[in-house]
């Protein structure tokens, strides 16, 4: 081997390989990530990927996800030109056409349903990944229609919600490097929120106590955890609250902190009263020696945090409320916006707090038309619709089938998954019912073979984007290779298309780069200086997170304080039973199965190192990590049904039923079965309810089914 041969091999980059390392982000996962990459490209392919070690958010880490990008990029099935279906919705047969003709179609049948029913019959939809969402809302509102969702419907705003209901926020964090106990509530970050981890070993290294509550046996209860409260699934809540109920008799409570900051004290003491130690065993399944020691440490061990992962509380009928019961034993002791506790957050963009502002909200605010309708959703779920300017998504199968409270019939969607929803196969039914639906996407997923117009996308290795970084950073990247084949970014396609359908909107058919100015115009820092560097600069002026300046200024909530008693929900109390306090409900009711039909507890939706949700189920190297949907039950369960490992069976709920193949594990508990979800042919939304919803948020119960389970 020649030494050229040797540089090409080893992926050398010089001029003599033609090899050139050019850096952008991933967008796999969810905003809060996007971790920096060093992409090494040669002739215009990306034939290498790593971490970008001087980027301030990963600090050159990336994880499974990242590290197959190559793959993710240059997947056979990626979308090459703008599709026209010809077959039936499903078939997935379609014929190539012209952007101009893709264009032309899309506003003359957009167009048709407006004119006929009005703007709000169509409804716009974004999926995966989110980087374009500020636009595709501002496009919804500038074409008249005020049914602007997202996936955020199933993800994680429930947890947003409760805390905004409870003080004002959009969300808080801990602040480990002052704290002495850390409450990792569902937390793993070895499977998520892995960039969290080297700041847990750092808190564990220097000393810190953590308490890991999750239902199951996981690398982090074995790894970080000094002690872990393995509770029932679902019985979170009454943990919380039980665990308040020891504070305050105790006398462990912050009595000082909580006469000055908090509101409604006295109806949550009394709540809680009922939650002695007895009965929340009973509840939870812990040893009650177990949960007063877990409580002990937690309150009188000085400065603690809470370190919750956002959805598992959240996928449950009683979600909301859970959520807003751990939240409340911040303030309980004393423990929230102030050193070593739980700091609040001011977001800067896309759910990060960078300690700066910026005007992401007013950009598609300002466009926000007058309606005689309400979003969809809004009249079963109003406590969404008052602290979520989106429909609730949940609600759109109902009113597309029901056509009430007004008819939906079209859909304009970027990255939809119905794979992601409840009862996903009465999701397909839906669609095909619509008179219209466009789908903008990387692939050709399964939903998008329910499209009449399916527009191929582009990943961020082929499109410039602005992100905001914790610690006061932005970046705006610059393409790294050409758009591949003939597809477009999303706001590119959201911008041209305003154009041919002539919506009066100038800065949205000026394009990203206009947003973007209009949203950063404050800032001391432009897109070019920005552009210019290849890392996230720090933005002039931005701080961190500071504690003490809610409780010396006052909450944002209507009694400007912490909100024990929530008044954003007591305005719902009377018009649909909605509880101002953070009541506990069981999440496993008679209505969502009969326990003698269905004896066993489903949980699903955890995530998995090698995908994120279905999106990756189909890159081969990810692929190979888990080829096989598995389900875990206990080895109890197993010996007693006759299912060894690697044996088929089938889970059946009142929903659905699939196969799977059996994992006997000690990490699970008798009694309940887990199943990780996203596999095409073992889907595990099609097991779970689109019905029984929470009535707070509209969330579904991912983490709380009723099952059977049999060998077969």
């Amino acid at each position: 081997m020649d030494n050229m041969e040797a540089l090409l091999k080893a992926k050398i980059p010089c001029p003599e390989t033609g090899i050139e390392v050019k850096r952008t982000i991933c967008d796999i996962c969810c905003p809060c990530t996007h971790c920096g990459i060093d992409a090494y490209v040669k002739d215009g392919v990306v034939i290498k990927v790593e971490g970008t070690k001087e980027h301030p958010r990963n600090k050159g880490k990336i994880c499974t996800k990242g590290h197959a990008s190559r793959q993710y990029i240059y997947r056979s099935d990626r979308l090459r030109t703008p599709l026209r279906r010809v077959g039936e919705r499903g078939e997935g047969k379609f014929e190539p056409i012209t952007w101009d003709e893709a264009y032309a179609e899309i506003a003359r049948r957009l167009n048709a349903v407006k004119e006929t029913l009005g703007p709000d019959s169509v409804a716009f939809f974004s999926g995966y990944t989110k980087w374009y969402r500020q636009f595709l809302h501002r496009f919804a509102y500038s074409f008249g229609s005020i049914n602007y969702g997202s996936e955020c419907s199933t993800c994680y705003k429930s947890a947003v919600m409760a805390w905004e209901a409870t003080a004002g926020l959009y969300a808080a964090g801990p602040d480990m490097g002052n704290s002495n106990v850390l409450l990792g509530w569902a937390l793993n970050p070895y499977y998520s929120k892995h960039l969290a981890l080297p700041r847990l070993q750092a808190f564990k290294d220097k000393g810190g106590k953590i308490i890991i509550i999750d239902p199951r046996k996981t690398p982090a209860t074995a790894k970080l955890a000094d002690m872990h409260l393995q509770l029932k699934a679902g019985t979170d809540g009454a943990l919380a609250l039980g665990m308040a109920k020891l504070i305050i008799d105790n006398g462990w409570a912050d009595l000082d902190y909580i006469e000055k900051y908090t509101h409604g004290f006295e109806q949550y003491k009394a709540y809680v009263s009922q939650f002695d130690l007895d009965r929340v065993s009973k509840i939870t399944g812990l040893d009650p020696d177990d949960i007063l020691e877990a409580t002990r440490i937690y309150a009188t061990s000085g400065p603690a945090c809470i370190q919750e992962s956002s959805a598992p509380l959240a996928h449950q009928i009683n979600g909301f409320q859970n959520y807003r019961a751990m939240i409340c034993l911040n303030a309980l002791t004393g423990n929230f916006d102030r050193a070593g506790g739980c700091l609040p957050e001011t977001i800067t963009y896309y759910d990060q707090s960078a300690g700066y502002l910026t005007y992401e909200h007013e950009y598609y605010r300002s466009r926000e038309p007058k309606s005689e309708h309400p979003r969809i959703g809004q009249e079963r779920f109003p406590l969404w619709s008052k602290l979520v300017d989106e429909f609730q998504a949940m609600d759109l199968l109902r009113q597309i089938t029901e056509e009430k409270p007004y008819p939906i019939k079209a859909v304009f969607a970027c990255g939809m998954n119905a794979k992601m929803f409840p009862n996903t196969r009465r999701f397909y039914e839906a669609l095909k019912s619509l008179d219209f639906f466009v789908d903008v996407d990387l692939f050709m997923t399964d939903t998008a073979k329910y499209a009449d117009i399916v527009l191929p996308a582009c990943t961020s290795f082929e499109r410039g984007e602005f992100k905001a970084y914790p610690g006061g950073y932005a970046q705006f990247t610059n393409p790294v290779i050409k758009p591949l084949y003939e597809s477009k970014n999303d706001v590119q396609i959201l911008s041209e298309l305003a154009a041919v359908m002539d919506l009066d909107d100038d800065l949205l058919r000026q394009g990203y780069e206009a947003g973007i100015a209009f949203m950063l115009r404050d800032l001391d820092v432009t897109i070019d200086q920005m552009k210019g560097s290849d890392l996230p600069i720090k933005v002039p002026g931005a701080h961190g997170d500071v504690a003490g300046e809610l409780l010396e200024h006052g909450f944002p909530t209507p009694s400007g304080k912490f909100e024990f008693w929530s008044e954003a929900v007591a305005e719902f109390s009377q018009s649909h039973g909605l509880d101002p306090l953070p009541t506990y409900r069981d999440p496993f009711d008679d209505h969502i199965g009969d326990p003698a039909e269905y004896p066993l507890k489903l949980i699903t939706g955890a995530r998995i190192p090698n995908a994120i949700h279905s999106r990756l189920h189909e890159v081969p190297w990810l692929r190979s990590l888990r080829p096989e949907p598995t389900a875990d039950l206990s080895l109890e369960d197993a010996e007693r049904l006759g299912i060894a490992k690697d044996d088929w069976m089938e889970i059946v709920t009142p929903t659905g039923h699939l196969r799977v193949k059996a994992h006997p594990t000690s990490k699970i508990q008798p009694g309940e079965v887990h199943l990780f979800h996203g596999y095409r042919e073992a889907n595990a939304n099609d097991l779970v309810s689109e019905v029984h919803l929470d009535p707070y948020s509209g969330f579904p119960g991912y983490r709380a089914n009723r099952c059977a389970v049999s060998k077969g």
